[in-house]
């Protein structure tokens, strides 16, 4: 099987050698696996692997064994078996710690490095405001008989943050929603008190139908601040479709102002796409028992720093930050602006709608 003679494998096995013959080269002895963290198999593990399997146990008997679970020795003689000639499989242990040896090794080559047409594509995505994980989608429905192409959204954010790479340029950093050239922790919210006296319906007291998003209609609203305070934009999404409404407050955001603009936006739907309206706990919904008795759609309050409770228009929010940042006066966006923004948001492919977009079922629910 190796190639020598039957002498000469004698000699090997018995450590014998003879002074009339050639010298036998020096023994390379392979270098010990300088991993021995527990994560990983030991070469010993893999003896008892290949020594149990002979035996014909079975791989879960074998994992009670050495206490590892069964899916890591199923994939354990998976990757490193050894293929014969003829196709079949063998396990064997030292085969195997040198294959394993040989793939730990730290940096591998990205993909997103050794391919330009899926960097170049990655690119051009990216610079369309596109989202990681929107990109690996499209660069499987692309690329649909390349496998080798395909990868998942954790591959282009490491391409971005780590610059030493090369992958990837150190701009396109800017191209992701967030703005930033490196991730940060997240921070605990800070707690808000109750801003107004008139009796609020908790979202607790909220319909079921409501938090399964089975029924459409339901919305929900925020508004995302400018520079000191002094401007802002309405935000409605629609938790069934997550189809986006931008609310125009070039004068203020004061309640009077917010109640007239969300008046003046539930009325351009049909009265069965707008059935409620969750908000949280802003001063700039302190009329909310005149926006309800002018529109008869009831509206519903978060509890204090529980911002989950509202998920949709958050990362909407999140979103919409890539086109009017944070520090910006946003009284100088016009409603022609907004509307184009909020159709962007709209045409683009979501993951919790199965890769449709907000428009798509929008449109379904319309015709329907």
């Amino acid at each position: 099987m190796v190639g020598v003679n039957e002498r000469t494998g004698r000699e090997w096995r018995n450590g014998r050698d003879d002074p009339k013959r050639r010298r036998l080269p020096a023994r390379v002895e392979r270098a010990a696996s300088a991993v021995s963290r527990p994560r990983f198999l030991t070469e010993d593990e893999r003896i008892h692997i290949a020594d149990r399997r002979r035996e014909d146990a079975g791989i879960r008997q074998v994992a009670a064994e050495l206490g590892r679970s069964p899916s890591t020795i199923s994939r354990e003689i998976a990757r490193n078996a050894t293929v014969s000639a003829s196709g079949q499989r063998t396990y064997r242990p030292h085969a195997a710690q040198s294959r394993a040896d040989a793939r730990r090794p730290r940096p591998k080559p990205r993909k997103i490095n050794r391919f330009p047409e899926l960097r170049r594509f990655i690119q051009h995505h990216l610079d369309k405001r596109w989202s990681p994980e929107q990109i690996c989608q499209a660069v499987r429905k692309h690329f649909p008989d390349r496998p080798e192409l395909h990868v998942v959204h954790e591959t282009v954010y490491q391409a971005l943050y780590v610059q030493g790479r090369g992958e990837l340029r150190r701009e396109l950093a800017r191209a992701l929603r967030t703005g930033r050239a490196r991730r940060i922790p997240r921070r605990q919210a800070v707690c808000r008190r109750p801003r107004f006296t008139h009796p609020m319906v908790m979202i607790s007291d909220r319909p079921a139908e409501v938090e399964d998003r089975a029924v459409p209609g339901h919305w929900e609203g925020d508004l995302i601040v400018g520079k000191d305070n002094g401007s802002a934009i309405g935000t409605l999404v629609e938790r069934c479709t997550r189809y986006v409404m931008l609310v125009h407050l070039p004068h203020g955001r004061s309640a009077e102002q917010v109640r007239d603009a969300l008046q003046h936006s539930v009325t351009q739907l049909p009265s069965h796409l707008i059935r409620s309206l969750t908000w949280d706990q802003g001063s700039e919904l302190g009329e909310h028992h005149l926006f309800t008795v002018a529109t008869d759609i009831p509206v519903y309050f978060c509890d204090p720093a529980s911002p989950w409770q509202r998920g949709s228009n958050e990362n909407t929010n999140g979103l919409l930050r890539q086109y009017f940042p944070k520090g910006t006066d946003l009284s100088v966006h016009t409603r022609d602006h907004l509307d184009a923004v909020a159709a962007e948001l709209n045409s683009r492919p979501r993951k919790t709608l199965g890769w449709d977009t907000p428009a798509e079922r929008l449109a379904k629910l319309l015709a329907a």
